[in-house]
């Protein structure tokens, strides 16, 4: 996020935000009040992080001048209202087919979700390998009996959930069939949880 950087890097995403065309070293020195060698510096981290790319060349006179623009990644550090959208498209989602079908929905969103990430049942490990890649903390801890449960730090789906409990259907359904058992919720934090935690009960 934006708020991780120092604010140079800040500054100058957000002079190629507004200049979509690419700015050159000399272009953001100058914005930026810093200097040169400051700003090859910044660029330089921040094409290593894929946060800008480099476009064009603009002729001189001289020697052409490289531009830099920002990449796909780096337009998405800047506040997206997917929520907002998200939670206006549920909420009419559900006025239009009733609750019980919302979930329904859900769980076979997350059914569908699961099948395009395995072919067949995963272990626990294997799912908490999915959920980071989706953006949770998952990790797997051992109970004293050795059942393994998996607990999310994080919920994705936070604010969506809290107005929309629904959500947590395709949680549940995405984990219970990768995991190829039925799945207990056994902490939430759209319940006042400290985390998500979650344990696949198999059958025999």
């Amino acid at each position: 996020m934006l708020q991780g950087m120092g604010r140079t890097q800040q500054d100058l995403l957000g002079a190629l935000l507004y200049q979509p065309d690419g700015m050159s070293i000399d272009d953001l020195a100058s914005h930026l009040a810093v200097t040169r060698t400051a700003i090859r510096q910044h660029l330089a981290a921040l094409e290593r992080d894929g946060l800008i790319l480099r476009g064009e060349t603009r002729p001189t006179g001289r020697r052409p001048e490289q531009l830099y623009q920002l990449s796909p990644r780096g337009r998405e550090l800047f506040p997206r209202q997917y929520q907002l959208l998200a939670n206006l498209l549920i909420g009419e989602v559900a006025s239009l087919i009733g609750q019980d079908a919302l979930l329904r929905l859900m769980r076979g969103l997350g059914e569908k979700l699961a099948a395009e990430l395995e072919r067949e049942t995963v272990d626990e490990a294997r799912i908490a390998e999915h959920m980071n890649q989706a953006g949770y903390e998952a990790e797997v801890f051992f109970r004293s009996t050795g059942e393994p449960e998996i607990v999310a730090h994080n919920c994705v789906f936070h604010h969506l959930a809290a107005a929309h409990p629904e959500v947590c259907e395709l949680d549940l359904a995405l984990l219970g069939t990768l995991g190829g058992g039925e799945v207990e919720h056994l902490e939430c934090m759209v319940r006042e949880g400290q985390v998500c935690r979650f344990r696949i009960n198999r059958k025999a």
